[in-house]
């Protein structure tokens, strides 16, 4: 069977029409989306904590500069003095622009990881970074506005009969204290420092 120009005509008008039809519901999902995350708020560092040298912190003072943010606790056997050793490593791969980034150690165990506990630890590193530390109260309203999780485990055999399971990320928040990248634990540290070249 042949078609006639009209028909043909038709056809190309019906897959015009077709594709138009597809194209409209596509956009309108994507607005859909984007609507939708614009709605989320966006995530912002937020906290008010005590310093390893006994000064009141929070994120204004960092204003200005990027914050490289771990949360852990000094009697960790492995992933934090490793996380740290990384950051120490980036520190110093950053050169001249390390006075761009300010690394920070916020502890999730403020029973044992007090100012002076804090201050013994954070400098066997010796990369500038901050330990912060405050009440339970203040280290839960801090985990609130970061998205970490972590909990007590009773452990024998640990120093005082229990450690913490936590997050293992490395968190980035931006000059204004933005959220800008994480890297799970095991990230290389040249892994880090490249994604850091090009931000700051």
């Amino acid at each position: 069977m042949r078609l006639s120009g009209l028909q043909k005509v038709l056809w190309v008008f019906a897959g015009v029409a077709a594709f138009a039809f597809i194209w409209l519901l596509l956009w309108s999902d994507y607005r859909a989306d984007l609507a939708r995350a614009e709605d989320e708020p966006p995530l912002f560092a937020d906290f008010e904590l005590t310093d390893h040298r006994g000064m009141i912190q929070t994120e204004e003072d960092f204003k200005g500069r990027w914050m490289l943010v771990f949360f852990g606790f000094t009697n960790c056997p492995d992933v934090c003095p490793t996380t740290l050793s990384e950051v120490a490593a980036v520190m110093e791969g950053l050169g001249d622009e390390a006075a761009k980034v300010q690394p920070i150690f916020i502890t999730i165990d403020p029973e044992r990881d007090t100012p002076m506990a804090l201050a013994e630890y954070v400098p066997l590193f010796d990369a500038g970074i901050i330990g912060l530390t405050g009440t339970p109260e203040q280290i839960a309203a801090t985990s609130e506005t970061f998205p970490i999780f972590f909990e007590r485990i009773e452990e024998a055999t640990a120093p005082d009969g229990y450690t913490m399971g936590h997050t293992s990320h490395l968190f980035l928040f931006d000059t204004q204290a933005g959220f800008a990248d994480s890297w799970p634990y095991g990230t290389p540290a040249e892994e880090i420092l490249a994604d850091l070249r090009e931000r700051i």
